[in-house]
C-alpha cells in the first residue's frame, strides 16, 4: 500500500503535516531556509507587525528542567535535568515589514513547493489599527506567502487591543478576521490564546468572521520560578519580571484538552494543533482529535534552532505508524478519537458493591485502613 505523507489543509498542499511554528526559530530568512532544507512541510514566520518593537534586555527564552536527584525545578542548573517546559517573554518580530517583505519573496523563490505562512499582528482599537491588518496581509501575500496566521494570542502584550486581549474577546476575534478576509487572497488562520474561559466561543467567532482555520494553543501565561537561595525570579531584568509564555512538554495535556473542545464543537472545520510536541507520539494526539496539521517550537529550538532531527523523527514516526496500521493517508485516522472525549457525567460509575470512594490502592493513594481487632 502506497503511503502518502502529504496533506491538504485549508486548500494548501503540504509535503507533510508538520510545521515550524511562529516563534524564535522562524525569526530570520536563514533559519526559515534551513527549516525547509531540513524537511519541514511548512513554516510560520515570526509575527510581523507595524508598531515599533523592542525586546527586554537580557535573555528572552529559557528552559525549565526537572532534576530527579534533588526533585528540584530550575532554569539555571544546566542541561542535565529532564526538560519540563520553555518560558519566554519575547515579543513579536523586532524587524519591520519593509525588512520582511523582500525576504518572504526570496524564500518563496528558493522554495516554491514549500509552504510559507506569514504571521501578522496589529491592534483593534481604531480604524488606523484595522488598516494595519490590511496592510500587513496585502504586503505578505503579494510576496508569495501561501497563507496568513493572525496572532490573536501573544500572552504578554501591554496593549489592551493586541494579542491575547483580542483572542479573549469574541467580537474582536470575529471582526479582525473579517477585516483580513476582505483583502486576503490566501487562506486565513487565527492563532488563539488558551487563557480564556471557553475557547470554543472564540473559535466560533473566528469562523463566523470567515476564518479558514484555528491554531491552538499559544503559550500559557505564567511566571518563572523563584530561586530559593537568591529569592530572585530565575529570569528577570533588574530583579523585575512580567508574565511570559509557558510552552514545551508541560503544556501538552492542557493544549490537547483545549483542542478537543474545539474539534468536537466544529468537527467539519480545520484546526492546526500546537503545544508540547517533541515526537510523533505527541503529534498523534492532535491528529486523533481532528487536527490536519501540527506545529512545533520548543523541541526545535533545542535541536540546532530549527529542529532537523525533530522533523526527521516526526516524519519517520508518521510513516511507521501508518505502515503498521495499514493507513495510506492522514485522513484515514484524523479525528479517530475525537468522540471519546465526553462530559464527566458520561463516564461509567462502578456498582455500589465495588465503590470505595475512588481510593482503592494505587499510586498516589494510601491503602484502605484495616479495622483494628477487638
Amino acid at each position: 500500500m502506497a503511503i502518502d505523507l502529504s496533506v491538504t489543509f485549508t486548500g494548501i498542499k503540504f509535503s507533510n503535516p508538520f510545521l515550524l511554528s511562529s516563534a524564535p526559530p522562524t525569526e530570520s530568512e536563514s533559519n526559515i531556509m534551513r527549516a525547509f532544507e531540513a524537511g519541514w512541510g511548512g513554516v510560520v514566520t515570526k509575527t510581523i507587525g507595524l508598531h515599533p518593537v523592542v525586546n527586554v534586555a537580557g535573555p528572552k527564552t529559557k528552559f525549565l528542567r526537572y532534576y530527579p536527584e534533588t526533585g528540584s525545578l530550575s532554569m539555571n542548573k544546566g542541561r542535565a535535568g529532564v526538560l519540563q517546559s520553555s518560558w519566554n517573554w519575547e515579543l513579536i518580530s523586532d524587524k519591520t515589514l519593509d525588512w520582511w517583505v523582500p525576504r518572504i519573496g526570496r524564500i518563496k523563490k528558493a522554495f516554491p513547493d514549500k509552504v510559507l505562512i506569514a504571521s501578522i499582528m496589529a491592534g483593534s482599537g481604531s480604524d488606523k489599527e484595522l488598516d494595519h491588518w490590511r496592510t500587513l496581509a496585502t504586503a505578505c501575500q503579494e510576496q508569495g506567502a501561501d497563507g496568513l496566521e493572525l496572532n490573536l494570542s501573544c500572552p504578554h502584550m501591554d496593549r489592551d487591543d493586541m494579542g491575547s486581549n483580542i483572542g479573549k474577546d469574541q467580537k474582536l476575534c470575529s471582526f479582525v478576521t473579517q477585516v483580513v478576509k476582505e483583502v486576503a487572497k490566501v487562506p486565513v488562520w487565527a492563532k488563539l490564546t488558551p487563557a480564556t474561559s471557553d475557547i470554543v466561543m472564540e473559535a466560533g467567532a473566528v469562523f463566523t468572521g470567515g476564518g479558514d482555520a484555528v491554531v491552538s494553543s499559544n503559550t500559557w501565561p505564567s511566571l518563572p520560578p523563584i530561586d530559593p537561595e537568591s529569592l530572585e525570579f530565575e529570569m528577570n531584568v533588574d530583579g523585575l519580571v512580567s508574565s511570559g509564555g509557558l510552552g514545551g512538554p508541560a503544556i501538552l495535556p492542557q493544549s490537547i484538552a483545549k483542542m478537543a473542545q474545539m474539534t468536537r464543537a466544529f468537527p467539519e472545520r480545520e484546526f492546526s494543533g500546537i503545544g508540547g510536541v517533541s515526537d510523533f507520539g505527541h503529534a498523534l494526539n492532535y491528529f486523533l482529535l481532528g487536527c490536519g496539521t501540527v506545529q512545533v517550537c520548543t523541541a526545535a529550538m533545542l535541536d540546532h534552532a530549527v529542529g532537523p532531527n525533530v522533523i526527521k523523527a516526526l516524519t519517520t514516526g508518521l510513516r511507521e505508524f501508518m505502515e503498521k496500521r495499514g493507513y495510506s493517508s492522514l485522513e484515514d485516522f484524523r479525528g479517530l478519537r475525537r468522540d471519546r472525549v465526553v462530559s464527566h457525567s458520561q463516564i461509567r460509575r462502578p456498582d455500589d458493591s465495588d465503590y470505595q470512594g475512588g481510593h482503592e490502592p494505587q499510586e498516589g493513594y494510601a491503602p484502605p485502613a484495616v479495622p483494628a481487632r477487638r
